[in-house]
This record gives structure tokens, C-alpha cells and sequence, in this order.
């Protein structure tokens, strides 16, 4: 009986050594695992800082060319009442202008005209 409890003592103790080499390997894949995930992740987050780094410079631009655009417009503006005032000067002429059509036809007084240069020249400076 000694004999038998002896050898299944020794079974027991070589299933309990394969379990604990099988548990052992088992954890080092699953360390691996984590290690793999943590690094796919890692550049996961690279790509997504990649991607985050082009919106910005997308939306700058954009937000630059918005900027561009109201000057334009603005410069643009101050050209069209330009062209209408001549061209309503143009078509009330029978002959010479006189100083004081051209009085009539620019609706702004001189400050207004002036603060809309100075403000033209700042931004242009800016710029």
C-alpha cells in the first residue's frame, strides 16, 4: 500500500510540475499579449496624433483663408464705391467735372475716409 500511495505521489507531483509549466507558459503569452496590445495602441495613438496634427493645420489654413477672404472683400468693397462714384460721374458729365460733383457723389466725409485709410494702411501692415 506504501508502494502504491508512493507512485501515485510521483504522478501527481509530475502532473502537478506539467500543470505549473503549462500556467508558467501560459502567462508569458499572455504577457506578450498585453505587451503587443499595449504597443499596437501606442501606435494607434500615433496615428491618431498624426491625424489630430493635419486637422490643425487644415482648420489654420482654412481660418487664414477666411482672414484672406474679408480683406479682399473689404479692399474690394472700398473699390466698388470707388468705380460707382466715377461711373456716376461719367454719366452725369456733359463736359468738364467740377470739384464740387465730386463732393456729391462721395456720401462719406473726410474723417470717415480718412479713419477707412488709416484702417486699410494698419491692416495692410499687419498683413
Amino acid at each position: 500500500e506504501k508502494e502504491m500511495w508512493s507512485r501515485e505521489k510521483l504522478s501527481l507531483q509530475k502532473s502537478l510540475k506539467q500543470a505549473e509549466a503549462e500556467l508558467s507558459k501560459l502567462r508569458a503569452e499572455l504577457r506578450s499579449e498585453a505587451f503587443l496590445r499595449e504597443l499596437g495602441s501606442d501606435s494607434e495613438n500615433a496615428v491618431l496624433r498624426r491625424i489630430y496634427g493635419k486637422y490643425l493645420r487644415a482648420e489654420s489654413f482654412r481660418k487664414a483663408l477666411i482672414y484672406q477672404k474679408k480683406y479682399l472683400l473689404l479692399l474690394l468693397g472700398g473699390f466698388q464705391e470707388c468705380e460707382e462714384a466715377t461711373l456716376a460721374l461719367i454719366a452725369r458729365m456733359g463736359g468738364q467735372p467740377s470739384y464740387t460733383d465730386l463732393e456729391i457723389i462721395t456720401q462719406h466725409s473726410k474723417g470717415f475716409m480718412r479713419f477707412r485709410s488709416a484702417v486699410r494702411v494698419s491692416i495692410a501692415i499687419s498683413r
